[in-house]
């Protein structure tokens, strides 16, 4: 058989079974670039209909590099190929396996098959962060890869000579041919009885499931609110069943009756599907009267329109309804934002690159079922693009463990921190028992709403990671993903200091370049990437156990110098968008915040918190001066960048620093303790005046902005030590006055009180406990005045 005739035949049982086929072309990358050509000519495929992911050019069709590879998602083509010499990232895999229609060729270039894994190209390159090399990048995700190529049906590989003058230079070294039975006759999908949307929305589904989510999303209308609240439409579907689609002819339908449709994603670009279909319904009624870039406007006065996750919560322009696409690559607290305003639909994917349905059915499920909207569910099963069971497609879900999950329920509801054992999960182990691998990274998957095909590359063959995890009964219950961070070089360190970015090194980068620490590099710190708990178990002290166990190991090899390069293991720290939750999970944990960002993340809208847990001197003196200048700069950027920040997040931040930020580093070398060996830290800087100013204003009398230096320091220093017992109520009273600077009547308006006149009063009572708690001999002589 040659090339030629196995691409025919593949294409052919393709076209019956309207499945697609893969083929591999393995060896040189010109031979196997030029015998691509080749067989997508002889399989009689639509050249404008064919694309090439490739670093090269030169090719008959259409071609995009590697990295604008997402721009194939939502787009059907006969044929794609993805050229893996030069670069082969999985997600460039998972953008582009779905494009290729049912009767097309999935085409993959690689070097020899059996060589493939010990070769590096320039994915593996972002792999090698500092201070390792590519020397250091294992080749195992692609040796997983090569093993799935040669094991799944569906899958042709040709060995290609490195020179190629024609198909005699091809060695067939497996057909891949299944010789499927034709595909039945699909059924059609039908207007349902009682529908509001008009005919033509129906006849524009392509298959009985998407007439299906296309009714649901009619609650969006909300006319037909429940006791139980406005409506929630929840459509969930694997990738390439048709939601966008769904979403956009009910996006397209809901303007034409005049309503304002608001439309969120992580990213715009992900959208443009679904404006297509609402477009093309919208022109079809000639309704469209303005057709700008995700902004159509009807003659009726109704929009469609898109905002950014962030501000879409704000519901800007108060829309009627609200769609999220791809809503699993949302983070829950913004999610939750969404339930408090119209009727609103959460499109996700359950298996698919965009990210993990099954993640945001764990995360949010719980919120949307204890808020009062009325929840209507709808799942979409059957391929737009081709048949169900494609073998394409079931190669792809193995190949990127897209269906990765973790235990079934009822094998880890019984563990306990009693009952699970400590162990590290090394790449080898993991892909000796692919059972283990789709558990640990089906957890993973559950730890981040942005968890991706290359975090399972990142996973087996980055030399800064590596992976611990908590198992019961020998099922992974409690799973977290350290990086390797720190102990640069000099040089390294000033290019940093200069402006260079530091891939991979988020501490260290934050403390050298923005933070303008020269030495922030030095030590040896392990970030905790991602970290999680079945949901099974959730709430048990798992996690709480795992950490202890991670903070054991890794400061016994602190004692010993033996972490991943023998190296001293200086601190461990953890970075993430912070949340009053996590903010206390991780100071029960023994972290210690250091620095909070004052930019919101684009796609979450939360600001991030970095957290220090030192396990050596060295750790110890990097902790103690970031944490001294985040106390010494928090009321700085509380009053300015931060000044809109939830009083809650400053809270828990504040709570979660170290003491000892109160002392100079000599004063910390001298601290002394009273009688009952607890710890005496110095007393606040305030002057004789500045109590006096404090004293009255607990008296009712004067005002803050006498003293607010004064004020500053009182809070700040209760909010981290918390020592004169204020509730959480006059916490956050000293946040949004003292620290942001915020008039009385919108502290007034925050907090729920009655009047402008009594938050001044609660104010006043707030800082009694202060001066009885912190107050020297002059803040007494003052106390004594007011009570003669």
């Amino acid at each position: 058989m040659s090339l030629s005739s196995l691409a025919a035949d593949l294409r052919r049982e393709a076209e019956r079974a309207n499945e697609r086929r893969l083929l591999v072309l393995a060896g040189d990358a010109d031979a196997t670039r030029s015998a691509a050509v080749d067989a997508i000519r002889a399989a009689a495929l639509s050249i404008p209909d064919c694309t090439a992911v490739s670093t090269a050019d030169g090719w008959p069709f259409e071609f995009v590099g590697p990295h604008e590879s997402r721009e194939l998602l939502g787009r059907t083509q006969q044929a794609v190929v993805l050229d893996g010499h030069d670069e082969c990232s999985p997600n460039a895999i998972g953008r582009t396996v779905g494009a290729v229609d049912g009767g097309g060729l999935y085409v993959l270039l690689t070097s020899d098959l059996d060589e493939w894994p010990g070769r590096h190209d320039a994915f593996d390159e972002t792999l090698a962060v500092p201070p390792f090399t590519i020397d250091d990048v294992t080749g195992a995700f692609r040796g997983r890869l090569a093993a799935t190529l040669r094991e799944h049906p569906g899958v042709a590989i040709c060995r290609v000579a490195e020179e190629y003058p024609d198909e005699s230079a091809v060695e067939i070294c497996k057909d891949g041919l299944t010789d499927p039975y034709p595909e039945r006759p699909s059924e059609q999908p039908e207007r349902p009885e009682r529908a509001a949307f008009p005919d033509d929305i129906y006849t524009a589904c392509r298959t009985p499931d998407q007439a299906d989510a296309v009714h649901a999303l009619e609650a969006l209308r909300g006319e037909q609110v429940r006791e139980n609240g406005e409506p929630a439409v929840v459509v969930e579907a694997d990738r390439g069943r048709g939601k966008s689609s769904a979403a956009g002819l009910a996006a397209g339908a809901l303007a034409r009756e005049g309503r304002d449709v608001l439309i969120t994603a992580p990213e715009s670009r992900s959208t443009d599907e679904l404006f297509a279909r609402a477009r093309e319904r919208l022109a079809a009624a000639a309704a469209l009267e303005c057709d700008e870039t995700r902004n159509l406007q009807t003659d009726s006065g109704g929009r469609v329109r898109f905002a950014r996750p962030p501000e879409a919560v704000e519901l800007p322009g108060g829309p009627d309804a609200v769609l999220i696409d791809e809503a699993a690559a949302l983070p829950v607290s913004l999610l939750e934002g969404f339930l408090s305003g119209p009727p609103v639909a959460f499109c996700t994917t359950v298996h698919g690159y965009e990210g993990a349905g099954r993640s945001f059915d764990v995360r949010f499920r719980g919120s949307l079922e204890e808020s009062d909207r009325n929840v209507v569910d709808v799942r979409l099963d059957d391929p737009i693009r081709y048949a169900a069971g494609d073998p394409v497609e079931c190669w792809a879900f193995r190949a990127l463990l897209l269906d990765a999950r973790p235990p079934v329920d009822q094998l880890v509801e019984d563990a306990t921190p009693d009952s699970v054992r400590y162990e590290e999960l090394t790449p080898k182990r993991l892909l000796a028992d692919e059972h283990l691998l789709r558990e640990a990274f089906g957890l993973l998957v559950l730890a981040h709403y942005r968890t991706e095909p290359d975090d399972l590359a990142r996973l087996l063959d980055a030399p800064n990671l590596t992976c611990r995890a908590l198992t019961h009964e020998g099922r992974v219950v409690s799973i977290a993903l350290l990086a390797r961070e720190g102990g640069l070089d000099e040089s390294t360190r000033d290019r940093v200091y200069r402006g260079e970015r530091l891939r991979g090194n988020m501490l260290p980068d934050v403390f050298t370049s923005q933070l303008r620490d020269p030495e922030g590099g030095v030590p040896v710190g392990y970030r905790v990437m991602r970290i999680a708990t079945h949901h099974a178990v959730r709430s048990g002290g798992l996690g709480s156990k795992l950490l202890e166990e991670v903070a054991a190991e890794f400061a016994d090899k602190a004692e010993r110098n033996a972490d991943l390069r023998g190296e001293q293991v200086d601190y461990l720290g953890v970075g993430y968008g912070a949340t009053p939750e996590l903010l206390d999970f991780w100071r029960e944990n023994g972290y210690r915040t250091v620095h909070l960002s004052v930019t919101k993340n684009d796609a979450s809208g939360e600001y991030s918190a970095l957290m220090v847990n030192s396990l050596t001197e060295k750790g110890d003196n990097l902790a103690a001066r970031h944490g001294q200048w985040f106390r010494e700069r928090v009321p700085g950027v509380l009053g300015s960048a931060l000044s809109e920040l939830d009083p809650d997040i400053v809270r828990g931040a504040l709570s979660a620093v170290d003491e000892n930020v109160f002392s100079s580093a000599n004063q910390r070398s001298e601290i002394s303790g009273d009688v009952d060996g607890n710890v005496l830290l110095p007393e606040p800087s305030l002057s004789e005046r500045d109590w006096r100013v404090v004293v009255d204003a607990a008296n009712g009398m004067g005002s803050y902005l006498a003293a607010p230096a004064a004020f500053t320091e009182l809070a700040v220093r209760e909010l981290v030590l918390g020592e004169a017992g204020l509730d959480a109520d006059a916490q956050r009273l000293l946040v949004e006055k003292v620290l942001q600077a915020r008039s009385w009547d919108e502290v007034a308006e925050n907090q729920k009180r009655v009047s402008t006149r009594m938050t001044m009063r609660a104010f006043g009572d707030a800082c009694e406990p202060l001066v009885a708690t912190y107050g020297d001999e002059a803040a007494r002589e003052q106390q004594e005045r007011w009570r003669e």
